[in-house]
């Protein structure tokens, strides 16, 4: 992976970004939720990376129900060496991620698994999003 050099002239400290810019995954050339991923999948982002002409049986590894995103040597599947190969169609938990939902207070909180989650920028249409995929991932389909 090519590695580009931290200009801290161009990036303010205390500047928060939106969750679908990606911006702090950039700045810091992070791919940390990439590997050993467990991203769950909805039937709609199978549908929707598998229009793009990748094999289901390629990118969805299945566990009773749950459909989560494959990992090879222990990275996603998807992850090139500049990054997601698939970003423009990634699923919707990478596209909301570092915001997961916490199981325990029923609420959405940035994951501390992020080391740049800080950096971004929490709206409410994003807590929104990530209500409705939990509903999706977790109504029976």
């Amino acid at each position: 992976m090519e590695y580009k050099e931290f200009d801290s002239k161009k990036y303010n400290e205390t500047e928060k970004h939106p969750l679908s810019s990606g911006t702090p995954c950039t700045i810091h050339n992070c791919v940390k939720c990439c590997i050993d991923t467990r991203m769950p999948l909805t039937r709609f982002d199978i549908e929707r990376i598998s229009r793009q002409g990748y094999r289901i049986k390629d990118f969805v590894m299945k566990r009773k129900r749950e459909r989560r995103l494959k990992n090879r040597n222990g990275r996603c599947v998807f992850l090139g060496d500049d990054g997601c190969i698939i970003y423009s169609f990634r699923p919707e938990g990478c596209r909301l991620y570092p915001l997961v939902y916490n199981e325990n207070n029923g609420k959405g909180v940035i994951h501390d698994f992020c080391p740049y989650g800080q950096e971004f920028k929490v709206r409410t249409d994003d807590i929104e999003k990530l209500n409705v995929l939990i509903k999706k991932l977790y109504k029976k389909e």
